[in-house]
């Protein structure tokens, strides 16, 4: 049984560790200055609902008499897709080190000395990094749309759900970055792998017309098979999309939801599996 309070004891390690980092510090810092900009420099007028100009910084962006919402429509559109896919690549350069970490010679002999499982070692970091890019993600995506919304007066909490989608992505990307760290202890490798997942699970999107360019017959099987089980990135980025602007989203969102999570769960079993079985 599976102690989880051993798993959030390692959790939290993670995060402490993350936080000691100067690339994190940085990136708070970076994100701060971002919001500062857009909100100091961010100026919206409105004339009955209407936007009758947009400047930035002092200068015109635009000055046609249009819409609010439609106009902001555009751009929760254009910045839930910015922070979804920018969120999953800062995710993968920068989280593919944590696996390796774990199994430093001198720390992974330090850690399974203490009264902690295997299993709980290797969940404890995959929920640690997933709760640090997920912190990330809330702080620069949420900054960004409470800015706009004080500056428009159009609220609405759809962008604020619509960019976690992209910790949906990022659960299964980081469970193959892990299950590779596990296999070869090495930071490379992890982001190798989860920059294949997360390029396959873009192109996944048009995996019937890919597979529409194979000859009928065991290549074009082959492939189907393959691609069949991968998550789905860009499909989930249209979904958030979609969700941002209040645009009805069917079935498919619980449907790719799911199979991503399945994914995910499917590549953390492997690793555990070959945790368990390595000698330290």
């Amino acid at each position: 049984m599976i102690s989880v309070r051993s798993v959030l004891f390692v959790a939290l390690d993670i995060l402490r560790e993350a936080l000691a980092r100067r690339w994190v510090l940085a990136l708070g810092v970076a994100l701060t200055l971002i919001h500062l900009g857009i909100g100091l420099g961010l100026r919206l007028d409105l004339v009955n609902g209407a936007l009758a100009a947009t400047r930035l910084f002092g200068q015109s962006l635009d000055t046609d008499l249009r819409s609010a919402d439609s106009v902001l429509r555009q751009v929760i559109e254009a910045a839930t897709y910015t922070v979804y896919y920018a969120g999953l690549a800062f995710g993968v350069l920068a989280c593919s080190d944590f696996g390796p970490e774990l199994l430093a010679p001198g720390r992974i002999e330090h850690l399974l000395s203490l009264p902690i499982r295997r299993i709980e070692l290797l969940c404890g970091t995959f929920l640690g990094v997933l709760g640090l890019c997920i912190a990330g993600t809330t702080y620069g995506a949420g900054g960004f749309f409470l800015i706009l919304g004080a500056k428009s007066s159009v609220w609405s909490w759809r962008p604020f759900c619509a960019v976690y989608l992209a910790g949906v992505a990022f659960f299964a990307i980081y469970a193959c970055m892990l299950c590779a760290a596990v296999f070869v202890r090495s930071a490379a490798a992890s982001a190798a792998a989860g920059g294949a997942i997360f390029f396959l699970g873009i192109l996944a999107k048009q995996r019937d017309e890919i597979a529409a360019l194979f000859e009928a017959g065991p290549s074009r099987s082959l492939f189907s098979t393959l691609s069949a089980p991968l998550p789905r990135v860009a499909e989930l980025a249209d979904l958030a999309a979609a969700i941002a602007v209040g645009e009805p989203v069917s079935g498919a969102l619980a449907r790719l939801m799911f199979g991503t999570l399945a994914f995910g769960l499917a590549a953390l079993g492997v690793a555990a599996w070959r945790f368990e079985g390595k000698d330290f």
